[in-house]
Formats: C-alpha cells, sequence, structure tokens
C-alpha cells in the first residue's frame, strides 16, 4: 500500500518545498515504506489532508491537533536551528511589519489592520491573540480598527504585508526562518517588532490507523532514555515484553520495528510522565527520559 506525504506548512517557497521533497524521499528509502508527496496547496484546506486514511507523513499545527476528536498519530517534530529554546522542538510567532514603516513596537500598531491567517492556527491567530491580551484587558476594548483575514498561509501574510494590505502580522517565525534562508532579500523589507511565547512547533503526522495490512512501523528507541519502576532499563526485561507484544529490536541500530500483524499482548507498562533535561543521546542530540511503571510481573 501507498502512502501520501507533504510539507505545505513549511514549503514556503519553491527551494524550500524541493529540500521537504528530497527528505521525503530519503524517508521512504530508509523506511521502506513507498511516499508519494502530494500537492496540497492553498485554497485546499489542511484538514482535508490530516484527515486522509493513506496520511503517512504532514505537518499539523498542535491546536488543531488538540482540537479533533479524531487525532492523527504524530511521528516526529522538527528542531529549529534558531529554536526559542535552543534544542528543542519548540517554535514562537514573529509578529511583522514593513522595514520602511513607522512602527517599531506592538503598541504603535494598535488601531490599524492587523491580518492573520486562520482561526485554528496557533502561530498566525491564537499565539496572537494571547500575546495581545493584556493590552486588550488594559484598554478594556479593541486594539484594532480592521483585523483581516484568513491570509491562509505565511506567504500570504508577507505578500498581505508588502502590498499594504495589513500594517501588522504573524508569522510562524521557523516559516520565517525558511523564507529568509532562501530569500535573503526579503529581511530588508520586513522587521520583527515583537515574539511570542515560545510553544511546541507543528510535527509530523500519519493518519491514526494507517499501519495496516503490510505496513511496518519503525523508531528509533535507546533503552537508556527508559526508567522502569525508577530505575533505568538493563533492557532485559522490557525487551522480553516487547518481543511478546509483536516488537523485534535491532539493539545495533537501536531500531524497534513492528508488522502490521496484530500484537499478541499489550505492553504491561503504565507511562508516568518525561524528564526533557537528560542530556544529549547516542546521537548527540538532547533526549528524554521517559519514565513508566511495570504494572504486572
Amino acid at each position: 500500500m501507498r502512502h501520501v506525504a507533504n510539507a505545505r506548512m513549511y514549503s514556503v517557497n519553491p527551494k524550500a518545498a524541493s529540500a521537504w521533497k528530497e527528505l521525503f524521499a530519503w524517508l521512504s528509502r530508509e523506511s521502506g515504506v513507498e511516499l508519494d508527496v502530494v500537492d496540497h496547496a492553498f485554497p485546499l484546506p489542511l484538514s482535508d489532508l490530516w484527515s486522509r486514511a493513506d496520511l503517512a507523513c504532514a505537518f499539523m499545527c498542535g491546536f488543531p491537533f488538540a482540537l479533533t476528536t479524531h487525532p492523527p498519530r504524530p511521528v516526529a517534530a522538527p528542531v529549529p536551528a534558531k529554536a526559542p529554546i535552543p534544542g528543542r522542538p519548540v517554535y514562537a510567532t514573529c509578529l511583522l511589519v514593513r522595514a520602511d514603516s513607522e512602527y517599531f513596537s506592538i503598541e504603535d500598531t494598535f488601531d490599524r489592520r492587523v491580518g492573520y491567517t486562520v482561526e485554528d492556527s496557533h502561530s498566525g491567530y491564537n499565539a496572537l491573540r494571547h500575546h495581545l491580551l493584556p493590552y486588550y484587558r488594559q484598554r478594556g476594548g479593541k486594539l484594532y480598527r480592521q483585523s483581516i483575514g484568513p491570509l491562509t498561509t505565511p506567504r500570504r501574510v508577507i505578500e498581505a504585508l508588502l502590498a499594504d494590505d495589513i500594517d501588522v502580522g504573524p508569522l510562524d517565525g521557523y516559516a520565517l526562518d525558511l523564507m529568509l534562508r532562501h530569500q535573503a532579500k526579503l529581511g530588508s523589507r520586513i522587521r520583527i517588532i515583537a515574539t511570542t511565547d515560545p510553544a511546541p512547533i507543528p510535527f509530523l503526522v500519519a493518519a491514526s490507523g494507517w499501519l495496516r495490512d503490510g505496513g511496518l512501523l519503525m523508531v528509533h528507541l535507546d533503552y537508556r532514555n527508559l526508567r522502569i519502576n525508577g530505575r533505568t532499563s538493563s533492557g532485559a526485561q522490557i525487551g522480553k515484553d516487547l518481543r511478546r507484544a509483536g516488537f523485534r529490536y535491532v539493539s545495533g541500530r537501536r531500531l524497534l520495528i513492528c508488522s502490521a500483524q496484530s500484537p499478541q499482548h499489550l505492553l504491561p507498562y503504565r507511562y508516568l510522565g518525561a524528564d526533557d533535561h537528560a542530556g544529549p543521546n547516542y546521537t548527540g542530540q538532547a533526549a528524554v527520559d521517559s519514565y513508566y511503571e511495570r504494572t504486572r510481573s
């Protein structure tokens, strides 16, 4: 069975789109999963992409993910080189104005025109509203003369700003990084006047039920990042439990594999929480220690 991949949220220009296609091609080769990179461009709604039964990889914002009654399965999250918390999969929204404008703070833009992407976006709507809330409470009323949207995509926010259709607009900080990497001249035409609080970055998701006949799950797992009943796992017991549940572990590659065949047993563990200050893992990247309680012997 073939599956689809799409990086529309961060295909901010042709060069970025090409780079994502190269990444998905590599992922398909390495995983053995046949991936078709599909175009799902504006004005097609992202909700249609996220609900596809054959979806294997597509970026999804955490805000709609939290709101949906049938969320897809999280697969992986990018860690931006310029993340507001270094080494963490987080981002922030940048509030932008034209470089030649008279605005140098968010307060300067009040009573003007503000743009937004869509109401189910965190970076393009929810983060902006949260950032403006203290000012709204202080003023006790409307902050802007006009709210213009939905502009839908980060690219259209930039276009509206440069066309003088809006005076200030929100932009996903990672999307902005990608734009500036491939369009350096854009940096001379815009300015950041404020940045919102960091939040979990949009992540790659797959259809919740995509591992079907002939499907294969492959994930990296390091036993040293597992804490079972408060102790570092030696791997012996959890390895036995994983094998009983239908998993195969390739220790040399720290790779956990499961075919679509239904497992015969549930794993006897209850998740307790995680520690995101575990330090580097075997690749040198920041790791997370996960804590579990074994529920039966």
